[in-house]
């Protein structure tokens, strides 16, 4: 048998006479229903009616006689025709047919269900085992901890973005400690409408470290201090920007804490004991920087050398912007007082604000003006 370079099966005509005399026997190729030719027995299986499946040109077939379509096996290397391009399309309709059917099953949203759903997804607290976490990709790591999740009330008023570098600011080498990489300041500049960020450091190790330390101690009423110098490093660009963050947090690991060692806030109130958890504060951009390369010839419209830096005390609107970010997460009725408001048709707002007076420390510009938005 000779099969040609398509796949194809050359017929013999020349074989059927009736097909070139109209007067000779047709009885092989239209035989007589009421007397058929005999079957050869190894064809016997094909006029079998019990449903089931039988093999043919090495794929399986149904044989139960119902109308359930079959499902071409997907063979690459053979070309695509008229035929196996509509079966497939058949396959595909009664798959989205099924699967709308799945859709259309009716789903109870009411309170008391919902209600139901939040309840059962806390039984898997109930008989927690440690032992019976494993991790996705490292066999040999176990889990020695767990922690529950909580919003971090002291962080929660504050406004966070995190700046990735393409290489590593400060123009020291990557095996030299920096400390003064964590109290830089960015500020946002403009030449020849081309935004950027202008980047800044201490002059010293020295001061940084003083710097931070002063930070951390300091009392919100104190008087002024002595301004910090932050001094002009280089400029940068801002490559890529994503205004929503929606799978990276901070997150504090918190240990529990001394029911005899109570503390107060930065504000004077009595800071309420933290529960052993893990705390965590969403992030409201990330950016991607590179260094701007330095034109000579480029006009800036106000370049600093030098930023000094001083602690000012948060005004009374300012506390009051603070406390009303905090209910998100300190009021259990803030979601209802929310929506009495929007019933009652007052509209909210969006301020762009140019600075974030919630750390307390004057200066920082918001990101946001850097692009025009």
């Amino acid at each position: 048998m000779i099969v040609d370079a398509e796949m194809g099966m050359p017929l013999d005509l020349s074989q059927f006479e009736c097909l070139w005399d109209e007067n000779m026997d047709d009885s092989a190729l239209n035989p007589d229903p009421n007397n058929l030719p005999p079957l050869d027995p190894k064809d016997q299986f094909l006029l079998d009616n019990a449903p089931g499946t039988f093999t043919s040109n090495g794929f399986s077939t149904s044989a139960s006689g119902t109308s359930t379509p079959t499902i071409v096996p997907n063979v690459t290397w053979l070309r695509k025709t008229e035929y196996l391009t509509r079966d497939s399309d058949s396959s595909m309709r009664v798959g989205s047919t099924q699967e709308a059917k799945q859709a259309e099953v009716a789903i109870d949203v009411s309170r008391f269900a919902q209600l139901q759903t939040i309840e059962s997804s806390f039984a898997a607290t109930d008989n927690f085992d440690l032992t019976s976490l494993k991790h996705p990709n490292k066999p040999g790591v176990s889990a020695v901890d767990s922690y529950e999740i909580f919003p971090d009330a002291e962080l929660w008023a504050n406004a966070y973005d995190l700046f990735r570098f393409s290489e590593r600011p400060g123009e020291r080498p990557p095996d030299v400690e920096d400390p003064r990489l964590d109290c830089a300041i960015l500020r946002p500049m403009e030449s020849d409408g081309d935004h950027f960020l202008a980047y800044y450091l201490t002059k010293e190790d020295e001061a940084a470290v003083r710097f931070k330390e002063e930070r951390l101690a300091r009392d919100p009423s104190a008087p002024e201090e002595e301004p910090t110098p932050f001094h002009f490093a280089r400029d940068y660009e801002v490559v890529k920007v994503e205004q929503e963050v929606p799978n990276e947090f901070l997150l504090m690991i918190h240990d529990g804490e001394d029911e005899d060692i109570k503390d107060d806030d930065l504000f004077g109130k009595p800071k309420p004991l933290r529960p052993k958890a893990a705390y965590y504060k969403n992030i409201e951009r990330k950016m991607v920087l590179k260094k701007k390369r330095v034109d000579q010839f480029d006009t800036y419209h106000d370049k600093w050398h030098v930023v000094k830096v001083t602690h000012v005390p948060m005004s009374k609107e300012e506390e009051d912007e603070r406390e009303e970010v905090l209910a998100e997460v300190m009021d259990p009725m803030y979601l209802l007082g929310r929506a009495d408001m929007d019933a009652e048709g007052e509209v909210e707002t969006e301020d762009h604000a140019t600075s974030r007076p919630e750390n307390g420390i004057a200066g920082f510009v918001d990101a946001v003006d850097v692009f025009g938005e």
